[in-house]
């Protein structure tokens, strides 16, 4: 298979990944979020975690500084994952969530929600690595992940 844009996505696509939305406050306190799949643990000691972010995002300078939060989707929030992978203007209509200490939205029945600080920003390419240190989380139990794998949702199905 040629090495082109389009081959490359699909190898990328054949691994399955867990599906969260990341939100944060822009420069005017107003409340942002997006999709993300490119998200990865990276330390224990200290606790930092890892997302990765297109430079083409609109509200890309609300996550190079202060604090954010991880949301890890469960199965049943597939829409929440749709409105902020998408450029509506109201990402957050028929949302429920609630705000932390930083004005921070957090998606309410989320398996997990990571609290963090940004801990530092590195390039890579055309996204934007950004690591945080985790300062809370929350972990629901019971419900299983929104899953995302070639291009589209996955679910582990029964049993699991």
């Amino acid at each position: 298979m040629e090495l082109d844009e389009r081959s490359f996505r699909k190898a990328l696509g054949s691994f399955a990944s867990g599906v969260t939305v990341v939100t944060a406050t822009d420069a005017d306190g107003a409340p942002v979020g997006v999709t993300v799949s490119a998200f990865s643990s990276l330390s224990l000691t200290p606790p930092l975690i890892l997302f990765c972010l297109d430079r083409r995002n609109k509200a890309l300078d609300a996550y190079g500084k202060g604090h954010f939060v991880v949301n890890i989707l469960r199965e049943d929030q597939r829409q929440a994952s749709i409105q902020f992978a998408s450029k509506v203007d109201d990402k957050w209509k028929g949302i429920a969530y609630t705000t932390n200490e930083h004005g921070v939205r957090m998606i309410e029945n989320s398996l997990a929600q990571m609290e963090c600080s940004v801990h530092e920003v590195l390039d890579g390419g055309d996204h934007l690595i950004i690591i945080g240190k985790v300062e809370k989380i929350e972990c629901q139990t019971g419900g299983q992940p929104l899953l995302y794998f070639r291009g589209a949702y996955a679910d582990l199905g029964e049993g699991v």
